[in-house]
């Protein structure tokens, strides 16, 4: 089952669970698109999410839409929001500007990589501390590969349940990643879909 949280003539947002592919992979089928696509024939993917990574995912209804909601994705017309938990104590807020590349040796992890890395840019809000980790929104203002993951890392904050980014401790501090897009802004469409964590 998938939860479909608005569909019209136009595009499907669904609620995807940690652990759902968003595209078919090489040896696995079931994904959030093939789920939408048994509801919706016309859904068309335009963006995705991490496997690991629950929430909002958007699909286009026809070509058309998938045509001018992809160009809206690339010139980022569509505001994009995140919960997540980080370990370590954050306060405030701030603007990571990292460039990103792909850590060839070992794929899929991505790099800060200052010399051939594309231009990156993450937006962060602390919104809560509990414990030892912070509740934190994130805001990426590009859409690279394992952004927040990445960013947040770096900055020796590392999200709890990223077997990829953290440390064994944080990594395990989690049964899942807990990273959510919580929000997305197409137009006068604001979507949101609450974090479970």
């Amino acid at each position: 089952m998938i939860r479909v949280l608005h569909a019209d003539e136009r595009l499907v947002a669904i609620d995807k669970p940690a652990g759902l592919l968003s595209v078919p992979g090489r040896s696995e089928p079931d994904c959030a698109s093939a789920r939408v696509q048994a509801l919706y024939p016309d859904a068309l993917v335009v963006h995705r999410l991490d496997q690991a990574t629950s929430g909002l995912l958007l699909f286009a209804r026809g070509p058309q839409a998938q045509r001018e909601l992809s160009a809206d994705f690339a010139a980022r017309r569509i505001g994009k929001r995140y919960v997540a938990i980080a370990a370590g104590q954050l306060a405030g807020e701030g603007l990571i500007d990292l460039p990103l590349a792909a850590d060839w040796p070992n794929r899929p992890r991505q790099q800060v990589d200052p010399v051939r890395g594309k231009p990156s840019q993450t937006r962060w809000r602390a919104l809560a501390a509990a414990g030892r980790h912070t509740r934190v929104a994130l805001e990426p203002l590009t859409g690279r590969s394992h952004q927040l993951r990445v960013h947040l890392a770096h900055l020796g904050h590392p999200l709890l349940g990223d077997a990829l980014y953290a440390p064994p401790d944080i990594a395990a501090a989690s049964p899942r990643l807990l990273l959510h897009a919580s929000e997305l802004r197409v137009g006068a469409l604001h979507l949101t879909c609450p974090a479970e964590f």
